[in-house]
């Protein structure tokens, strides 16, 4: 399977496929960009030759999140993600049946540290840096962390990195167990193809029954912590607070939030 579009490109050299992004240098979500890696996975899951999957991107970030620094026809800052609809088309990421190895450089912030934790396995290098910032856009996690991220790392150091908005190193996020395994950049993607080709040695059923068992229920909790989480972030877009933080954001300054 080979397929290029102007969002990714996919490949496949023997039982590994890479689905690698191709909006660089950031990478940001949007809803044409899940929506293919969405269409990729389940393609890849019609593919009997096709036993691991590496999701990697292109550029200086693995995917840095939403771009919020587009505006609404109000004036107030949207995010061009448009909630309800991303989330109708991440939650198809979570029905996929073939296990995910995420390589991942530069930044995974906001919902792009979402995307990487939807992977069973996460390798970084020492510059990677992780985020749930949404906290410090006046703005409520979203893209499944509330669920994912507490069963990742526990609901305690889940907890402090949502509530802080902190960023972590590639070092960090290793002692927490955010990621698996801390390459230096250059073998980043050699290292994720290794370990995928590790997992494709076993069979292949198993592993996908194996993966099924340990996932199970993940999907539907996902499905509902979005719906949650959309209701959350609806009413918080409208407020000052997000839009002193997404001011700040784009000025690289802390924000002088009012609790309004």
């Amino acid at each position: 399977m080979g397929e290029t579009t102007p969002l990714i490109a996919v490949s496949q050299a023997g039982p590994i496929a890479t689905i690698a992004l191709r909006r660089p240098p950031n990478n940001f979500v949007s809803v044409p960009l899940i929506a293919a890696i969405a269409d990729a996975l389940e393609q890849l899951d019609r593919e009997p030759a096709c036993r691991a999957v590496v999701l990697c991107a292109d550029g200086k970030h693995f995917c840095a999140g939403a771009d919020f620094s587009t505006r609404g026809p109000d004036g107030r800052a949207e995010p061009v993600t448009r909630g309800r609809h991303l989330y109708k088309e991440a939650i198809r990421l979570w029905r996929t049946a073939k296990p995910i190895v995420a390589a991942v450089q530069g930044a995974a912030i906001g919902a792009g540290l979402g995307l990487a934790v939807m992977a069973d396995f996460r390798l970084a290098c020492p510059e990677a840096r992780f985020s749930a910032n949404f906290t410090r856009m006046n703005y409520h996690p979203g893209f499944g962390l509330t669920v994912t991220l507490p069963r990742l790392i526990g609901p305690q150091r889940a907890a402090l990195l949502m509530y802080t908005g902190r960023r972590v190193s590639g070092e960090e996020a290793l002692a927490m167990g955010l990621i698996d395994r801390l390459v230096p950049a250059e073998d980043l993607r050699a290292a994720a193809t290794e370990l995928a080709t590790e997992i494709a040695q076993s069979g292949p059923l198993a592993v996908q029954s194996t993966r099924e068992t340990l996932r199970r229920g993940l999907a539907e909790a996902v499905q509902a912590a979005t719906e949650r989480e959309y209701e959350e972030q609806d009413w918080l877009r409208h407020t000052e607070d997000f839009r002193e933080g997404t001011r700040a954001m784009a000025e690289r300054r802390l924000p002088d939030f009012k609790g309004m």
